[in-house]
């Protein structure tokens, strides 16, 4: 697409910003893979509409809140990269230009309220438990309250797992063939302790001995792909700086975090940080991943046969290009029978702050996710992303179909302990 984006004044990602909207040739392979598109059948909430938007943002020619409802509509799932016969960086432009976007635009006071309550919250477990704790007792007057108020309490869960604490370092069993450093999370920590602890066991299990460094903060993700690029570099900084170089690898087991730890470079370009944040990024790795580059050891076979519903956290298979690894793994598994769903390549809904922000497309996208998996007839559903995680299981039981969902390393360690 052919622009005249003023990349010298448009920030140290101008250049990124425009080599996006120029590779973009308006072919239309991403319009069946956006799920926005999908819903609404818009131009404009499609991603090249939302390209155009954005140049013509860039370029001087629209204000910022004209194209603000659309790119606000977009969830960052970058389906429509996966999809792209150009390269278009979709991520790298989309997340580039929201934090530009964010200095300049309007905001009513309820928005800006709800953003702060995201960002003061989410990103701390303390705090989060604490405002989740709170929000129970108030939700049986939530129909009071602002729609998205009463969206974020309709999303809290009943009780809260018990807190895992986590050792500093746990050690390999047998002989040692690799030492790697685990990001613990934010809201996983609160949501499901336990994916850590069968992370951390797994892990062990094939010999991985994995340090756990006490001070490390949130990713940063849910604030870079909000537009919040002070806070996101913040949150980058510090995790290079708390976390060992002498490891062989960086851990996640949350595909939005994970994300997130390689787009640093993208976040602190042109800061002194750069260059270490390259270095960051590059040892950053998905622990199914990790597993199965690795040499994975697989577990006993589980006692009966059970049908699995694999769902691709789209931060994972789009953002990461992770889709077969987590496969192999579960394949491994005697008795796991694999069953693949219709659209996989479409969002769930969850998306970060999504399903707050945007209910009605995120409880739409939620409804179709979970139907396709119905369909399946699995009785098992696993991925490898906290928000799908919840997000699934609410519809599944909105549906009045509560079939178990687990993290992909939880049916792996449940294997190892023969909980099959």
């Amino acid at each position: 697409m052919q622009h005249t984006i003023p990349t010298g004044e448009t920030g140290p990602c101008g250049e990124k910003m425009a080599e996006a909207v120029a590779a973009c040739v308006h072919c239309g392979f991403c319009l069946p893979t956006c799920p926005t598109y999908q819903q609404l059948g818009e131009e404009m909430d499609s991603p090249r509409g939302r390209i155009f938007l954005m140049k013509e943002v860039l370029e001087g020619g629209l204000p910022v809140d004209a194209a603000a409802p659309y790119i606000d509509r977009c969830l960052g799932c970058l389906s429509c990269a996966t999809a792209c016969p150009s390269g278009v960086a979709y991520g790298e432009l989309i997340t580039s230009y929201r934090t530009r976007a964010e200095n300049v635009r309007r905001r009513t006071f309820s928005q800006k309220l709800l953003r702060k309550l995201i960002l003061k919250t989410l990103p701390y477990p303390g705090r989060f438990h604490l405002a989740a704790t709170g929000g129970r007792l108030v939700r049986p007057i939530a129909r009071l309250l602002p729609r998205q108020l009463a969206t974020m309490l309709a999303l809290i869960p009943g009780s809260f797992p018990r807190k895992e604490p986590l050792p500093e370092c746990m050690p390999a069993k047998g002989k040692r063939r690799g030492r790697v450093a685990l990001l613990a999370g934010c809201a996983q920590q609160v949501l499901a302790p336990q994916i850590n602890v069968a992370t951390l066991r797994v892990l062990a299990e094939n010999g991985i001995e994995v340090v756990v460094p006490r001070d490390q903060g949130c990713c940063g993700a849910l604030a870079a792909h909000t537009g919040a690029g002070k806070e996101a570099r913040a949150a980058a900084k510090h995790n290079i700086n708390v976390f060992p170089r002498d490891v062989d690898a960086i851990i996640t087991n949350a595909a939005g975090c994970g994300s997130g730890l390689h787009e640093y470079p993208l976040w602190l370009a042109g800061e002194p940080e750069q260059e270490a944040a390259g270095h960051f990024a590059a040892r950053t790795v998905d622990i199914c991943q990790y597993l199965h580059d690795v040499g994975f050891r697989p577990p006993p076979p589980l006692t009966t046969p059970l049908p699995v519903a694999y769902h691709d956290a789209c931060h994972l298979a789009h953002a990461q290009g992770v889709r077969s690894a987590p496969r192999a793994l579960l394949e491994s598994i005697g008795n796991v029978q694999l069953c693949e769903l219709a659209d996989a390549e479409i969002c769930c809904g969850s998306a970060g702050s999504y399903s707050i922000e945007q209910p009605e497309i995120a409880l739409q996208l939620g409804e179709r996710k979970a139907r396709a998996i119905i369909a399946t007839g699995a009785q098992m559903v696993v991925t490898g992303n906290i928000g799908c995680l919840m997000q699934i299981e609410s519809h599944l039981k909105r549906l009045s179909h509560p079939i178990p969902i687990l993290h992909t390393i939880q049916l792996i360690d449940r294997a190892y302990r023969a909980e099959g």
